[in-house]
């Protein structure tokens, strides 16, 4: 953000960033006494943390849960874990899941309707990969329409990777169907927690499948900060209740806000939502000029994604942007 901001040095400060959807409601973690750090950490403390994950998450067993420094990096870990002839993503959705496996040689087919994904699992040595709600556009698949998914990839050998980093604040994962023999899912803590510097992330699988992701993992995949603080929040049911009943306000008011001033926009996802909008590069920079940033798609130009502003100087702001974007004279900013 800083980056962008050199760029607009009479933008008001400081500036707010709503490119990420990272939840603006941040966990009020308790920090350990820093000597925790001046040792490595313990196997009671890795096994606690995936017995909190287990619990949040709805699995029967904690053996079904992969601890990682961040989503991302168990992401990277897919292609070495299943090997697969191709791989159909839904798109388009975070390019993490394209760049991973086109590394590893794995030919990547997207395709834009979820219908196709059924006709893809019929073929063997497929990886069917969905973000569920999806980034950017916020879509989201129900729970039901999934699980007949992964049935029919195990009906013929392959797998379904289902991305869940932003369905804490949603009501569709599958992680329940666990152990499911075709079915992975990915979860993020950083996102729904408001702290994505802690870089904390989870594979949830078969425990066959989750004892092979360790195994490849190694040693201490996990620092003493992030154990200490997912074992911490994710026990915290009562937090989670409250940042989602904020998160869906605040997406009610940022879509009223929207809605006001002619902004089409789409997306059933809490923490943002997608503008579309023919000029989406020139809605950037007037963003921009207020001091906030927001997130556009070089692969996708009509699009802008909008995060939660974390504070009501924030809202005032982006209230301010939108309204003088809605009133500029005809042809400005174009």
């Amino acid at each position: 953000m800083r980056a962008i901001m050199a760029h607009f040095p009479q933008a008001p400060r400081p500036a707010y960033d709503l490119s990420t959807g990272i939840s603006p409601y941040t966990y009020p973690l308790r920090l350990p006494d820093v000597s925790v750090l001046a040792r490595l950490p313990e196997e009671d403390e890795e096994a606690d943390l995936q017995a909190a994950a287990a619990a949040a998450y709805g699995l029967g067993s904690p053996a079904m849960v992969v601890a990682g420094a961040g989503s991302q990096s168990l992401i990277a870990l897919l292609p070495r874990l299943l090997p697969a002839q191709r791989v159909c993503l839904l798109g388009p959705t975070y390019s993490g899941h394209d760049q991973t496996w086109h590394m590893q040689g794995v030919p990547v087919q997207q395709v834009t309707d979820p219908a196709d994904l059924p006709h893809a699992a019929r073929h063997r040595g497929t990886v069917c990969v969905v973000c569920n709600p999806n980034n950017p556009d916020g879509r989201l698949l129900s729970a039901d329409w999934l699980h007949t998914l992964a049935d029919q990839c195990a009906a013929h050998g392959n797998v379904l990777i289902v991305d869940e980093a932003f369905a804490d604040f949603e009501q569709e994962s599958v992680a329940p169907l666990l152990p499911h023999p075709a079915l992975l899912v990915l979860r993020s803590f950083g996102k729904t927690y408001g702290l994505p510097g802690v870089r904390l992330g989870f594979l949830l699988a078969s425990p066959e499948r989750a004892a092979q992701a360790r195994a490849f993992l190694g040693a201490w995949p996990v620092g003493s900060l992030g154990l200490a603080a997912g074992r911490q929040a994710l026990r915290d049911t009562a937090w989670l209740h409250a940042a989602r009943a904020q998160a869906r306000a605040a997406h009610s008011r940022l879509t009223r806000l929207l809605d006001a001033a002619g902004l089409a926009h789409t997306g059933q996802a809490s923490l943002f939502t997608l503008v579309l909008h023919p000029t989406a590069p020139a809605l950037w920079r007037h963003f921009c000029t207020y001091g906030l940033v927001t997130r556009i798609f070089a692969d996708q130009p009509g699009r802008l994604r909008i995060g939660l502003p974390p504070s009501e100087a924030a809202w005032s702001r982006l209230e301010n942007a939108v309204q003088a974007w809605a009133t500029r004279p005809v042809g400005d900013a174009e």
